[in-house]
């Protein structure tokens, strides 16, 4: 099986550190507001590498992190922390914002059948394992105090850049000495910051009260789940410039070495061909795409068509031709269930010889998809080469053994219908905790609305007046 590595530019033979248990990292969501599609596609690349390993017979070790405190709405480590910027917009706790798209998360990842990771943790529930990682490297000089905080001293580390094979002496960030000019570099970053006393989020350490910076809480956690050395760390391309820069800096700053020996990163999703983001408009979520009457598989299908590290551009053309050749390719394969028509063992084996030096070529998905098209044109109809490519769908993921569901129609606005959720979730979270007062206000508002809920066994409906 072979990898790229971004930290060697190379592609290389993969094997695991120790045993024959991978142990991976992944950088999860920040959980202020929905993810959209460009986000799932690398969840999706993410779910290939899983698969991919799984398929070559490796048990897996997977953490990834949820981050519900410390992503700063800047890369200059100035400006508000985005749970706390959405909390106050949305007049809720940081808690209530984190469990709620939190729980819509896990729900999308389920949908697109991407396995999830044996361990899901929190940075909140890991502030103790921050502290203590900022303090050693206070103590081995990578680190200094300032007044708003604590951060990472970048000229004591000489490969700072290796990964992004970026110039921090010459790149923009030297125009934001005025942000701070008590840092000794402008590209140090925070570990921790002071906060002031209205800050919603903070806990208590030895600098005062304060929260951790974005970028400790994966070096902390995967230094508790994964051990000092781990095999693979995955990610978006947006993050290695600043984020994986800075967490091989940290860990390296710590321990003397590395803890991750292959990052591995997925590219970007444009939309119509430029780029996707929350502040141009133009993201979609998996919800929005099944109101227009495509199915999470039309869209992880639609992601099989391009490898992890080339750009995807997303149209709903592109999307159109998705649906249609899922479709096709679920038809040509029915004809194959239940055959007895007789195909040599030498065709069979040469199919899923090609399959498997698709996948573990750098995890060539739109290579290893063509070969189960192939199968599944295949001129005999045989129950074995069926079987064959439902074998192959364990990689894929598409659900190639069920019928196309229909797609429900969508009644209500997506965005009241996510705001009518959003406010179900929250009375839930209050009935937990015997705050029936909030419980009940919630139900009330919402009827002055003409939305009416309805509690049952299976959950609260709504209908609406």
């Amino acid at each position: 099986m072979k990898l790229y590595n971004t930290l060697t530019r190379q592609k290389g033979e993969f094997t695991p550190l120790k045993d024959d248990t991978v142990r991976i990292y992944s950088c999860g969501p920040t959980v202020y507001g929905y993810a959209h599609i460009g986000n799932m596609r690398t969840y999706v690349f993410m779910d290939f590498l899983r698969r991919t390993l799984q398929w070559n017979g490796y048990k897996l070790l997977h953490a990834m992190n949820i981050t519900d405190v410390g992503h700063l709405v800047s890369d200059g480590d100035d400006g508000e922390d985005k749970m706390n910027k959405t909390a106050r917009e949305q007049k809720k706790t940081p808690w209530e914002i984190a469990e709620y798209y939190t729980s819509v998360f896990l729900r999308d990842i389920e949908r697109l059948n991407i396995q999830r990771p044996e361990l899901v943790p929190k940075a909140t529930m890991h502030i103790q394992e921050m502290i203590e990682f900022v303090q050693g490297l206070l103590k081995t000089g990578y680190a200094y105090e300032t007044s708003d905080g604590i951060y990472y001293d970048i000229k004591k580390f000489k490969d700072y850049g290796r990964l992004s094979r970026m110039n921090f002496d010459e790149n923009q960030a030297g125009a934001r000495v005025e942000v701070n000019s008590e840092k000794r570099h402008p590209a140090d970053f925070a570990l921790w910051k002071k906060a002031d006393p209205t800050h919603i989020m903070q806990w208590e350490s030895p600098w005062g009260m304060g929260y951790p910076g974005w970028h400790i809480e994966c070096s902390a956690m995967g230094l508790k789940y994964l051990g000092e050395e781990f095999d693979i760390h995955t990610g978006g391309v947006d993050h290695i410039p600043i984020h994986h820069e800075n967490e091989i800096a940290q860990t390296c700053g710590l321990l003397g070495h590395p803890a991750a020996k292959w990052w591995i990163h997925g590219e970007f999703m444009l939309v119509d061909g430029g780029k996707m983001s929350k502040s141009l408009g133009n993201t979609y979520t998996l919800d929005q795409l099944q109101e227009k009457g495509y199915s999470p598989m039309v869209f992880r299908y639609f992601c099989l068509n391009a490898h992890y590290s080339q750009k995807l551009n997303f149209t709903f053309e592109g999307m159109d031709s998705a649906k249609k050749s899922l479709r096709n390719l679920k038809n040509q394969i029915k004809k194959h269930k239940g055959a007895d028509g007789q195909v040599d063992e030498e065709v069979l084996a040469t199919f899923i010889s090609e399959f498997e030096e698709a996948i573990n070529d750098d995890l060539n998905i739109p290579k290893a998809l063509g070969v189960v098209w192939n199968m599944a044109r295949y001129e005999t109809k045989s129950n074995k080469l069926y079987d064959l490519i439902i074998r192959c769908d364990s990689i894929l993921g598409i659900d190639l053994d069920k019928e196309d569901e229909e797609e429900p129609e969508n009644t209500v606005d997506s965005d009241l219908d996510r705001e009518i959720k959003e406010q179900i979730a929250l009375r839930l979270e209050a009935k937990k905790a015997k705050n029936y007062a909030e419980a009940d206000r919630i139900r009330n508002e919402l009827a002055a609305r003409g939305i009416i809920l309805t509690d049952t066994k299976e959950g609260t409906t709504y209908t609406i007046k």
